[in-house]
């Protein structure tokens, strides 16, 4: 069996206010045109479908238009997916039981109630069963109420305890799987949604049987002990001070494939069957160098490794760097590269006559404009106690005489000067008001103590 590995699509995604909508739609008709060469079994979408949790209409058009896309493939390719943490559950399963009688399986939240278990969905192939477990973006809270009180303590704590309350922990799975031999039974099942994103059935679950390949999909922070993914710019709030949401890789090491979603770079942790495939576009300047692209995985008989290749994506506009001297950056412009998405640090030493109007004649979308020069660095390198405070009055001097190409008169120096004096008391006003208040509280603090 071979399946389609992507995720993080963060689609109405903005890179520095630049709507990605064209670039989007051109990507993900290129899965779609992949879709149909390859002809994969299933593809699996783990998590970050939107960017944002309320998402545009544009958002869900393009969305749309992908799923319409997906739908025409001959033969229909069942399509499974998960919410990430950018997804909004409620929002995202809209029309979830309309999708699924047309083959698009989606689960946004784990369990909630004692009743409903993680979603399942069944595929066979000429080596038998595969049973693709679909578990969502899962916060502590999402579940704590599923089990005694101090059990849930962490996202590793979530995670572990809703494996084993689903039997899918890897010693309820090797006891299975030796049981099965032993007596020929079986009891692997599909179940489909019961209320909003997860199953319903019963908490004392049927095992899949002896034989049956397990592939999970998840979205959220695994780590190999110390060891972390490698991050980007372009992920939010991942990283928390001691690790408070990540979780530990061996708890699903055990699967014969992990699919994950959440860190934007495509790499393994620890194994090669458990991979974050990453983004399908740059989504910051610090995916240069990444290169990106749909994962294909192959399954084969139960015990052997899974074959991971990768089919490269080519984005409609790169995302890359340019530095050097402002007529070497300009020189570099030619018709393939002036409309990526760039990041420009110019080196000049004489800072050139208005940059960034003379980059945005070459260049279609500049995302930022850096200098690196002596200056900077000089400026860079003072501690914060010694930082130049330019004088206002001379700020201004300087910008009325690039505005108006002449300098002020001693009328307007005069009215100037009244204006920042007028704006200095009353800051030092304030400053005073916030030291009273603070000596006023200091004062009450003490009487409280005694």
């Amino acid at each position: 069996m071979k399946f389609f590995h992507i995720s993080d699509l963060h689609i109405g995604k903005q890179l520095h206010y630049y709507n990605m909508k064209e670039d989007q739609r051109a990507i993900l008709k290129q899965i779609v045109e992949r879709a149909e060469e390859y002809l994969p079994d299933a593809v699996l979408i783990c998590g970050d479908i939107f960017d944002k949790s309320v998402p545009s209409g544009e958002a869900y058009t393009v969305f749309d238009e992908f799923l319409n896309e997906l739908a025409d493939t001959v033969p229909q390719i069942p399509v499974l997916m998960i919410a990430g943490n950018h997804d909004n559950p409620q929002r995202l399963s809209y029309a979830k039981e309309f999708l699924e009688r047309h083959g698009f399986y989606l689960s946004v939240l784990p369990p909630q109630r004692p009743e409903e278990c993680l979603k399942r969905v069944e595929l066979t192939d000429e080596w038998g069963k595969v049973n693709f477990c679909l578990l969502p973006f899962t916060k502590p809270g999402y579940v704590r109420q599923l089990f005694e009180e101090g059990v849930i303590t962490d996202y590793n704590s979530a995670i572990r305890e809703l494996l084993v309350r689903e039997g899918l922990d890897r010693e309820h799975l090797n006891m299975e799987q030796a049981d099965s031999r032993d007596t020929g039974e079986n009891g692997a099942d599909n179940r489909d949604a019961g209320g909003t994103g997860a199953d319903s059935g019963h908490t004392d679950q049927e095992q899949p049987e002896s034989g049956t390949r397990n592939v999970l999909l998840s979205h959220q922070f695994y780590v190999n002990g110390t060891q972390q993914p490698e991050g980007c710019d372009s992920e939010q709030h991942i990283f928390q001070v001691g690790g408070l949401n990540s979780v530990e890789v061996s708890l699903v090491e055990h699967f014969d494939y992990v699919a994950l979603g959440h860190i934007h770079g495509a790499q393994q942790v620890k194994s090669p069957h458990i991979r974050y495939c990453g983004t399908p576009l740059k989504y910051s300047v610090s995916e240069e160098h990444h290169e990106k692209s749909i994962t294909l995985v192959t399954l084969g008989q139960k015990g052997t490794s899974p074959v991971i290749e990768t089919i490269p994506l080519v984005p409609l506009r790169d995302v890359r760097r340019e530095k050097g001297l402002l007529a070497e950056v300009l020189a570099r412009a030619t018709e393939e590269n002036c409309h990526d998405y760039i990041s420009v640090t110019i080196t000049d030493e004489k800072e050139p006559y208005h940059p960034m109007e003379q980059l945005q004649e070459k260049y279609d979308s500049i995302l930022e404009l850096r200098v690196d020069n002596q200056r900077t660095r000089i400026m860079s390198e003072l501690p914060e106690a010694e930082e130049f405070q330019p004088d206002p009055m001379e700020v201004f001097r300087s910008f009325y005489r690039e505005m108006r190409n002449q300098p002020m008169s001693p009328e307007e120096e005069a009215w100037m000067q009244k204006v920042l004096s007028r704006e200095e008391a009353a800051d030092g006003q304030q400053s005073l008001s916030r030291e009273e208040g603070a000596g006023e509280q200091q004062i009450v603090n003490q009487e409280e103590l005694l």
